[in-house]
């Protein structure tokens, strides 16, 4: 934890679900400059090493720390969420979990566990092969209106497990509020993250991660996430099918441009040329279906645009 932090929060603040029903472990005032530290928790993987069995696990699946209760955040608000830092554990995990992921066909239908050191020389992935670390955080989001949104599929409006590569140290997530106070939670921290998660799992493993909150007033705007990392805005599509989430990011990106005094041709031209789309994480934008609980329904996706082009 910075010495700029002023609040930490441990692993036993988890909950598994975004919701009102959960009661805050901590409120700050929007904007106050405050930084909080969350711990996250990797046991489930732990629990998978040792059983081998994903029915016999004990330990919740992408539990989050919080909720933080954000004074001054209002439905209508977007929740802004700077990441600092992230402090990695010593080692991660890879785990192939049957019937997830695009390589299921080709993995067959027993649970595998591999233990991956992370260090300073990086993260080590086997037959000596060494990458460097690229911290983030695949599920974060706010409460929703109404019921409870889940932590490991699918994404909602209000974020959830999104697993974007984008959400590490130096970006700015913006959350559309749906509650007073917003209710805040964040978890499942990754060493390091292919840009898709086609394998349904990235180099898990537990961390702390340090953030501030301010509030945007009444800019919900289109009513999806979005971020701002030091090259992009990144606007984050929901949709099923997988058209519908590419037409959803795209129009927040055209709102956001015209919004910011672009002309309409103009942010459409400069679109066709260099506003990049490409998948977010594999969790869906609907619930799945029951019989097949980790098979996505819908899809997430974002579109990009150079940020110092926004104004001009």
């Amino acid at each position: 934890m910075s010495e700029a932090s002023t609040h930490h929060l441990t692993r036993d603040l988890a909950q598994t679900g975004f919701s009102t029903e959960h009661d805050p472990v901590l409120t700050v005032v929007a904007g106050a400059g405050r930084r909080i530290a969350f711990d996250t928790d990797d046991a489930a993987y732990a629990e998978m090493e040792r059983v081998g069995d994903l029915t016999q696990l004990t330990a919740p699946l992408n539990p989050i720390t919080g909720p933080v209760h954000v004074e001054g955040a209002e439905p209508g608000d977007l929740l802004a969420v700077t990441v600092h830092d992230i402090a990695l554990a010593e080692f991660g995990w890879s785990v192939y979990l049957p019937g997830a992921g695009a390589l299921s066909p080709v993995m067959g239908e027993q649970m595998l566990v591999r233990r991956v050191p992370v260090d300073a020389a990086g993260v080590h992935l086997g037959r000596d092969l060494v990458v460097p670390a690229a911290p983030m955080v695949g599920c974060l989001g706010v409460a929703p209106a109404s019921g409870s949104a889940s932590t490991v599929m699918p994404s909602y409006p209000t974020g959830g497990n999104m697993d974007l590569t984008e959400v590490g140290p130096g970006t700015t997530v913006y959350l559309p509020v749906q509650v007073a106070g917003a209710l805040f939670s964040l978890g499942d921290v990754h060493a390091v993250m292919s840009r898709g998660e086609s394998s349904f799992v990235a180099i898990e493993t537990a961390g702390t991660v340090t953030v501030s909150l301010d509030v945007v007033k009444g800019a919900a705007g289109h009513g999806l996430p979005w971020l701002e990392t030091e090259d992009e805005v990144v606007f984050v599509g929901l949709g099923d099918p997988v058209q519908d989430s590419v037409q959803a990011a795209y129009e927040a990106l055209f709102a956001h441009l015209t919004a910011h005094g672009w002309d309409p041709m103009d942010a459409y031209v400069a679109m066709s040329a260099i506003a990049h789309t490409e998948l977010g994480g594999p969790t869906g934008s609907a619930d799945p279906d029951p019989l097949h609980p980790l098979r996505p329904v819908g899809a997430v996706t974002t579109a990009r645009f150079p940020r110092a082009l926004v104004q001009r």
